[in-house]
């Protein structure tokens, strides 16, 4: 049997575009994940609000380069009552200000902390992670960062065990 709806509307297999803002009429006004984009979150926020919105110019926007000391952290086996901590370092590697705009968590377990600062080409920023578990197991995490740098937004993954 095949997905009616699907092919229908011709939706992206990509799951980022997945996700639709309708207007009282059920067309559709917008899309992208507001979870895992912030500015796709400010857009719908402006269009749910009412509010006029320009769109920008892709190139005019500044972009640098950036590279990170590692994606994943395995954080071993703890206690499940316990807070576990780890750290990225994010490198900027460009010519221009790095910019974070928005770090979103997989989850409310885990917790980033980090300058809010722009950081100078050469320069480094310590992305600290803290996971908190709610009850014992494993846990895979994801942190999405948002930033103004080439090839971003940047996955970064903390697992373990906390029983």
């Amino acid at each position: 049997m095949q997905d009616s709806l699907n092919v229908l509307n011709h939706f992206p297999s990509e799951t980022a575009f997945q996700t639709f803002l309708l207007d009282k009429d059920n067309k559709v006004v917008a899309i992208g994940n507001p979870i895992h984009n912030s500015k796709v979150k400010d857009l719908y926020l402006k269009i749910i609000k009412g509010e006029t919105f320009v769109q920008e110019d892709e190139s005019k926007q500044i972009v640098t380069k950036a590279a990170v000391d590692k994606s994943f952290i395995q954080m071993g086996s703890f206690n499940w009552q316990e807070e576990q901590k780890a750290t990225f370092t994010l490198k900027n590697t460009g010519d221009k200000l790095l910019v974070i705009h928005d770090i979103v968590t997989s989850c409310g377990c885990t917790t980033m902390s980090y300058s809010k600062e722009p950081v100078r080409p050469g320069q480094e920023v310590t992305l600290e992670v803290a996971y908190k578990a709610e009850h014992p197991g494993y846990f895979d995490k994801t942190i999405t960062v948002y930033c103004n740098a080439e090839g971003f937004p940047l996955k970064l993954r903390i697992n373990g065990n906390a029983p």
